[in-house]
């Protein structure tokens, strides 16, 4: 059986923990201005179909914040594995 090896800079395993890092930074940013617009959507018009229309689709606007809240979790945890790796 082969067996593969690999050696790893810890230099760069630091280095793109950092980026990893940064880029969760801006995306949690974006998803927080994000949340009232997609969230609190007003009726286009008074009509029933209106505010169905917008109770839909701040429905999925909270769907979305929800599924973006385990995806940070997820990516924290991932930066910390990567920059415990670099260590």
């Amino acid at each position: 059986m082969w067996t593969s090896q690999m050696i790893v800079a810890p230099a760069f395993v630091d280095a793109a923990a950092k980026d990893l890092a940064t880029i969760g930074s801006a995306i949690s940013r974006a998803n927080a201005e994000a949340l009232v617009p997609i969230t609190a959507l007003l009726p286009a018009g008074a009509d029933d179909v209106s505010a169905a229309i917008a109770a839909l689709f701040a429905t999925h606007g909270q769907a979305y914040q929800e599924l973006s809240a385990h995806a940070v979790a997820f990516h924290e945890q991932f930066v910390q594995l990567m920059s415990a790796g670099a260590a």
